[in-house]
């Protein structure tokens, strides 16, 4: 038989084991999530989420627009007159334009292709792609760290 005082302690003994065992789970989920790979961001997610938070009503400053905040010369230049730069299929189809031409020149220069830290210059800055500013470096190890190179 058992007295009051039994059954509390029981009671609480039972409680702290259950609290236990979710925290055991939960340490254990964390623990398998933190060995997993993880899938980061191709270049073109990537660039879309440091130029803009994949924002693709974003403007600019100096009057960039889309979620890559492509400058309006370059807009011009590349998109249809039907294309719509709220659009992020059509963005990405002027962005991809413009880093080709870009990526090409740069291969005919070095004879190979742009690391992902060039890519991200010659996409912000490209006339500082022999000797980038410290912001644009910071830019484009952000830039990397999102990126998938696996």
């Amino acid at each position: 038989m058992q007295t009051p005082g039994t059954a509390g302690a029981l009671c609480r003994a039972a409680i702290f084991v259950g609290i236990k065992v979710k925290l055991s789970i939960v340490a254990v989920g964390l623990v398998v999530g933190l060995c997993l790979p993880t899938r980061a961001m191709d270049r073109w997610n990537a660039l879309s989420q440091i130029e803009s938070g994949d924002d693709d009503h974003a403007v600019g400053s100096a009057g960039e627009i889309s979620r890559y905040q492509i400058k309006p010369v370059l807009w011009r230049r590349y998109a249809p007159t039907s294309a719509d730069w709220t659009n992020h299929t059509h963005a990405l189809s002027v962005a991809r334009q413009a880093m080709q031409e870009r990526c090409a020149a740069f291969e005919r220069a070095m004879h190979r292709l742009p690391t992902d830290t060039e890519f991200y210059i010659l996409w912000n800055a490209p006339a500082q792609i022999d000797r980038p500013g410290k912001a644009v470096l910071d830019r484009a190890k952000r830039f990397c760290n999102l990126v998938d190179r696996q």
